[in-house]
């Protein structure tokens, strides 16, 4: 199976809005009329970074197919803001449900299942004529579904 970069990011995408509670553009700030809030600060830009095909979790599980890649920029006005920002989108991937080893927040994907996420680098605050972008890379284990 291949994995669909673009469903992946449209499946981080969905996530996204759903936790923050906060807009999230696909390559791109989001619209003014985007659902929840527009382009109203703070909100986050999607981008896909590309895949390495084949790639296997722990124990060799065969089912697994490929390691994505996704960058989300958090945008705002202030440090503060964006750095909180930045934490709501971390938690979006990386909480578990106590107990169960579980992410807290599925990524939903046609075709396949997101298995496994990892924060793959934080480059932190920049800030360009007044406005604070916090980055963060994630890599997620792509795998077919069970079947």
């Amino acid at each position: 199976m291949s994995v669909s970069g673009r469903r992946v990011a449209l499946g981080v995408q969905a996530m996204l809005v759903s936790v923050t509670g906060r807009s999230c553009g696909y390559g791109t700030a989001p619209a003014s009329d985007a659902k929840p809030t527009g382009n109203t600060i703070p909100y986050s830009v999607l981008y896909e970074l590309g895949q390495v095909a084949g790639f296997g979790p722990p124990f060799g599980d065969v089912d697994a197919d490929a390691r994505v890649y996704v960058q989300v920029s958090s945008v705002g006005t202030t440090a503060e803001q964006v750095s909180l920002h930045a934490d709501r989108v971390r938690a979006a991937f990386l909480d578990r449900v106590p107990g169960s080893g579980q992410f807290a927040h599925p990524i939903t994907v046609a075709g396949a299942r997101v298995i496994g996420r990892a924060l793959d680098q934080e480059d932190g605050t920049t800030v360009v004529s007044g406005t604070y972008t916090y980055v963060q890379r994630f890599a997620l284990t792509v795998s077919s579904p069970a079947g």
